[in-house]
């Protein structure tokens, strides 16, 4: 390989792609369209034979190990912290879908506390969403909130319910 250098896994590969594009793009002084090209050639052969290593992989370890399925408290924790601070705040709806913070109601006045915790603003649903650095989206699919709750379930948190999670 002349610009990809021991690449073992597929987010390797992508980072590697990235960076050699910002160097080697046409727009650029050093940059031109034979090297660009032949950076997308070594990508395409280098995707497919770490696809396949990784979907023999995961055929041979039976799609899931041990590590998968542990629990994740380090995770929990960064979730309950980020619930203590919003919880407090006044005229809002907080909702749990499996890993992830949904926040509605009067949000307009929040916006810069849900800002500075991390949140983001979904303007198709018009709600506030938080989740951990963890999560990657991995299809394109856009999904409602009716199809979120019954994915990932949902649980509603009262904001009246400070003393009952501090215990916990």
């Amino acid at each position: 390989m002349k610009y990809f250098n021991k690449v073992n896994t597929l987010e390797e590969l992508r980072a590697q792609y990235k960076e050699l594009l910002k160097k080697y793009h046409p727009d650029n002084p050093n940059g031109s369209t034979e090297a660009t090209q032949a950076i997308n050639a070594e990508y395409t052969d280098l995707f497919k034979a770490l696809k396949n290593k990784h979907e023999r992989t995961a055929e041979k370890a039976d799609k899931t190990s041990y590590n998968d399925m542990k629990y994740d408290f380090e995770e929990d924790e960064h979730l309950r912290d980020t619930l203590q601070s919003i919880i407090h705040l006044s005229d809002i709806v907080i909702e749990v879908c499996g890993s992830w913070i949904w926040v509605s109601g009067s949000t307009y006045q929040h916006r810069t506390k849900l800002k500075d915790c991390g949140f983001k603003y979904a303007s198709k649903k018009k709600q506030w969403y938080w989740h951990s650095e963890a999560f990657r989206k991995r299809g394109k699919k856009t999904l409602s909130m009716d199809d979120i709750r019954s994915y990932y379930g949902s649980t509603e948190v009262k904001t009246d319910e400070v003393k009952r999670l501090k215990q916990a």
